[in-house]
């Protein structure tokens, strides 16, 4: 009997245990008008209680995320939680026409879902034409009570976020691009931390300052917030040590050098081991495709305690096209096999998809020509689909999923493109045969817990350029990356299935391809996109459905009562 109690006992102290080390974590968003100076201007820009970027959410792992969203701003909003697995909570992953219908001016909306299974660096922002360049935070997930980093604990943590800055309404910059038919302006500044630096007018003082102390580790959440490019970021005289991406654990890499496209996140550790001065930290663009875009460079200082260096030491980065150095980053990142929450390489494929994914023309109504190449509309697709919102319908996607409501999308997007060619050579840029992709809403069909293996193969068509290819609701392992056509005789010789990456989001090589595999074991719609902003208006993007399962665990359950309504 009286072991009998003590197993008892130490049961319920289990659970009291588990119940103490979850916690519900409560947040309000005020999304409203914000006027901030910047590069000598003054703008009106969309931000969330004031500030950015917005602020920053810390929950650990195993804690219920409750933020309540007002929007008192001039437009539809809705958030999503980038990175989140949105386990049975598909109503808050946020992409508007998606998963919900946006958050209209003046109302509100509340995303309540659990943080299961994840730790590490993941971000939120508006999904909502461009308003993430000003609507965006970090999402900062902590290992659950009495669990620790599989490294050593860093004195602080520091989130750096990358964003991108327009002296222009960005709503209005997209929507003047999407109106000509042309690529919309770029933008005229980079930021850290919401702030520009010292090499833009009227920002000598705007810099954003990390202040370290000789001999002490720092732990910096990277996040590119920037909406249309990639960055190369540098710390002078400092290496750093890549121990997590994507909120995944990686093997330690250290590198002087780190490479992260719009989406995506990396942690490192930066020793502070370095003479007592002041280093700049340094990001410009990593630009591989030809085209025009803000090649500027956003600077922040590293300030040792003790410093009197009037002028910090600059990093000599990379030039703009050096492809060589962002896949020597991308490609040496491996993932910690047996780390905490790693999970192996599915072995059994249920389903094998290859998708071409690149930019596109769309014909050009009226008379005068469009502002996009041969004087059409500029526009991009998967499979020679481009995905249209369906922005006009009464319901979101997964309102018709879990209605089965039909005429929202149909479930008839290719698992292989319509028209086999060699989709990387150059002279096909031009091939109008192969430019126009129709416009439509179609999606793949999947059985739940199904696994898939997908083969992202970049096109030459107008342009070959790397794409960050995001997956919502999902991780998936990169098996093998590499440059020209996929060969599927001999490049899955080169799969990783011991200790591959495991990303949300894949910087598909420029004119080359990536092998991802995941495994759909959650209900609902989920969108992949490029997360490229210039690009998913074009059409870059898919969405799989994924079938409720034989239990009501794996059922998606009814919507919350204050879902928005289109």
């Amino acid at each position: 009997m009286g072991r009998f109690v003590f197993l008892q006992a130490c049961a319920l102290a289990l659970f009291a245990s588990s119940l103490a080390s979850a916690a519900i974590v409560e947040h309000s968003f005020n999304v409203q008008n914000l006027t901030v100076r910047r590069l000598c201007n003054e703008q009106v820009i969309t931000a969330v209680n004031g500030s950015l970027p917005g602020p920053t959410i810390r929950v650990r792992e195993g804690d219920t995320l409750v933020v309540h969203v007002f929007n008192r701003s001039p437009y539809n909003i809705t958030i999503h939680w980038h990175g989140v697995f949105q386990l049975l909570s598909g109503w808050a992953d946020g992409p508007e026409y998606v998963t919900q219908c946006p958050i209209r001016p003046g109302n509100s909306y509340t995303y309540k879902f659990k943080i299961t299974g994840q730790e590490g660096t993941l971000w939120w922002h508006a999904h909502s034409s461009w308003l993430r360049a000003t609507v965006h935070g970090a999402l900062i997930i902590h290992p659950r009570a009495g669990h620790s980093y599989p490294f050593p604990k860093a004195h602080k943590e520091v989130p750096i976020l990358f964003g991108e800055w327009w002296n222009a309404n960005v709503v209005d910059v997209e929507n003047e691009g999407l109106a000509t038919g042309a690529a919309p302006n770029s933008s005229d500044a980079y930021t850290i931390n919401g702030k520009p630096g010292d090499l833009y007018n009227c920002s000598q003082n705007d810099i954003y300052k990390l202040k370290v102390v000789q001999g002490k580790t720092y732990k910096l959440r990277i996040i590119n917030a920037a909406l249309n490019n990639q960055l190369f970021f540098k710390i002078a005289n400092h290496n750093m040590t890549v121990v997590a991406i994507d909120a995944s654990y990686t093997k330690p890499y250290v590198t002087d050098v780190v490479v992260v496209a719009p989406g995506q996140t990396t942690d490192v550790l930066l020793a502070a081991n370095q003479p007592v001065g002041s280093y700049y930290m340094a990001a410009r663009p990593y630009l591989s495709a030809p085209i025009t875009a803000d090649n500027t460079t956003t600077r922040g200082i590293v300030v040792y305690k003790g410093s009197t260096s009037a002028t910090p030491l600059m990093p000599v980065l990379p030039a703009l096209n050096d492809t060589p150095t962002a896949n020597k980053f991308y490609t040496n990142l491996t993932g910690l096999a047996g780390g905490p929450h790693w999970f192996p390489v599915p072995n059994q494929v249920d389903e094998h998809m290859f998708v071409t994914i690149g930019v596109n023309l769309a014909p050009c109504e009226g008379n005068a020509p469009c502002g996009g190449a041969l004087g059409q509309r500029s526009s991009a697709s998967m499979n020679n689909e481009s995905f249209v919102l369906p922005s006009s319908s009464h319901l979101s996607m997964l309102q018709a999923f879990f209605l089965n409501v039909d005429g929202v999308y149909t479930t008839d997007f290719p698992s292989v493109p319509p028209v086999k060619f060699d989709y990387t050579n150059p002279n096909i840029s031009l091939d109008q045969s192969l430019l126009f992709a129709p416009k439509g809403t179609k999606v793949k069909k999947f059985k739940y817990n199904s696994t898939v293996e997908m083969v992202l193969q970049n096109t030459a068509l107008l342009s070959v350029e790397n794409h960050p290819i995001h997956l919502h609701g999902f991780n998936f392992h990169v098996l093998a990356q590499g440059f020209g056509n996929y060969d599927a005789v001999n490049d899955p010789k080169k799969f990783n299935f011991v200790n591959p990456q495991t990303r949300n989001t894949i910087a598909v090589p420029v004119g080359g391809w990536a092998v991802i595999r995941f495994q759909l074991n959650n209900p609902g719609i989920w969108l992949l996109h490029c997360h490229l902003d210039v690009h998913l208006p074009w059409g870059l993007a898919t969405a799989f459905e994924v079938e409720n399962g034989p239990t009501p665990s794996s059922t998606l359950p009814p919507p919350p009562a204050d879902l928005p309504q289109c």
